[in-house]
């Protein structure tokens, strides 16, 4: 019989993802600590180190500049990448909100997207100013570099400085959703609103159309950026359905077992026999086509592919001892699955992720691209593509921003997705890498 409390140990140890009590992690991505080796251990209440005179002034003025300049103590520091991140955020919501001032003065009354386009510029403001504020705070206190963090964030945080064509994957991705969620406020021209179809039809390139416009005179660039806040959160949530529905039908499969097991898969095996883009064609070409039924249809055709994933996890993970000692202790199985199981096979759910926005971004571009997915005047990058089909030799522009912005993006996904198989997967070989220890 196993003994109480050794199996308490061993789940708890599960819980963090190798089965094993495990040390603080390690995993800022900012300084080490000031103090060094030879330094006098000194500690005032509580066991805090107590700072000096000079200490103090030097917290004081690392506050005072982070109030005035987020982001610039820590590049002084020499921590690069959080400083540029802090500091570029801050930056940005100064040139937007005094260049774009009318906008953002009436966004608040405005429709919902200007709404969430102001929420989003005040969130990223205000939380690049406290990150700094705190983070110079939180050092000068003697705070521990990683504490609280979860081992996914450990991971993902040390393997992502290592591979630096991820990392710069990861940050464009990011910006691209920053400015897809701030495009009401940045966009020049209403992306659906027709020129003068004499004089603004189909020109080039120029200072006040960055991108040319198309045969109804209407801004490319604008267009492009609108397109992108279709295009990007369509994959996004897409995917989120796909992922849900997968992981939650691949964990019961896996550690369930028999005639459930059997059922899903069985169900997985008849979505996966029908060609996908031939269903999808099928089932939107029946109805009225739209955003949300394109996201449904999207996010449906794609889980089996998660759902064997996990479900090839689960059985390699449910023979760990902290999942049998969870058993011994009657955990109930969801318990077990949701807080055990679940954790050690979080990698592979990332990477299936990152890489299935990438390919649903394609497959809603080639929808729109037919006809089949969202409909004109609403822009998205394949309606885009498909508008300045006749136009390649005289106006080329139309068609190719969207096409490189398709070709861009999709890129980015797999570079990052590549990147996380080699942090977060546990047989990559690499030194530090993944999670937990292969079985």
């Amino acid at each position: 019989m196993t003994d109480r409390r050794g199996g308490r140990d061993a789940v708890e140890g599960g819980a963090r993802g190798d089965g094993v009590p495990d040390e603080a992690p390690s995993s800022h991505l900012l300084l080490p600590p000031r103090s060094g080796p030879g330094t006098a251990d000194r500690s005032g209440p509580g066991g805090r180190p107590a700072a000096d005179g000079g200490e103090e002034v030097r917290e004081r003025g690392g506050a005072l500049l982070s109030m005035a300049l987020p982001g610039l103590p820590q590049l002084l520091a020499g921590r690069l990448l959080a400083g540029a991140l802090a500091l570029g955020s801050w930056t940005t919501c100064l040139l937007v909100g005094v260049i774009r001032w009318e906008r953002v003065r009436a966004a608040w009354a405005g429709p919902v997207d200007h709404q969430l386009a102001l929420a989003t510029l005040v969130a990223l403001g205000v939380g690049a100013w406290l990150w700094s504020l705190r983070d110079v705070q939180g050092r000068g206190s003697g705070s521990r570099d990683g504490a609280g963090e979860s081992g996914v964030v450990v991971e993902l945080q040390t393997g992502l400085r290592r591979n630096r064509v991820a990392l710069a994957a990861s940050l464009f991705i990011g910006g691209l959703y920053l400015v897809a969620l701030l495009t009401p406020l940045l966009a020049p021209f209403d992306p659906t609103i027709q020129g003068d179809l004499l004089t603004r039809r189909l020109q080039g390139p120029s200072l006040e159309h960055l991108l040319g416009t198309d045969q109804y005179a209407r801004d490319i660039f604008s267009r492009l950026l609108y397109g992108a806040r279709v295009s990007l959160f369509i994959g996004l949530l897409a995917v989120g359905i796909a992922v849900g529905l997968g992981t939650l039908l691949g964990s019961v499969a896996g550690y369930l077992g028999g005639w459930v097991d059997a059922l899903i898969m069985r169900g997985v095996d008849m979505v996966m026999a029908f060609p996908r883009l031939v269903l999808l064609i099928v089932v939107i070409a029946l109805f009225q086509p739209s955003i949300f039924l394109i996201i449904a249809i999207l996010g449906f055709t794609q889980w089996p592919h998660v759902t064997r994933i996990v479900r090839a996890e689960v059985l390699s993970v449910r023979q760990r001892e902290f999942v049998e000692a969870g058993e011994a202790l009657g955990y109930s199985r969801t318990r077990i699955i949701g807080r055990h199981i679940l954790p050690n096979v979080l990698a592979p759910i990332v990477v299936a992720a990152s890489l299935g926005v990438g390919d649903t971004i394609i497959l809603e571009a080639v929808l729109s691209f037919l006809g089949l997915g969202i409909q004109p005047p609403t822009p998205s990058w394949g309606v885009m593509v498909a508008e300045g089909r006749n136009y390649m030799l005289g106006a080329w522009w139309i068609s190719a921003a969207p096409g490189l912005a398709i070709v861009g993006v999709v890129l980015a996904f797999n570079l990052m997705g590549d990147g996380l198989r080699d942090v977060l997967d546990p047989r990559a070989g690499r030194e530090g890498g993944g999670l937990h220890e292969s079985a």
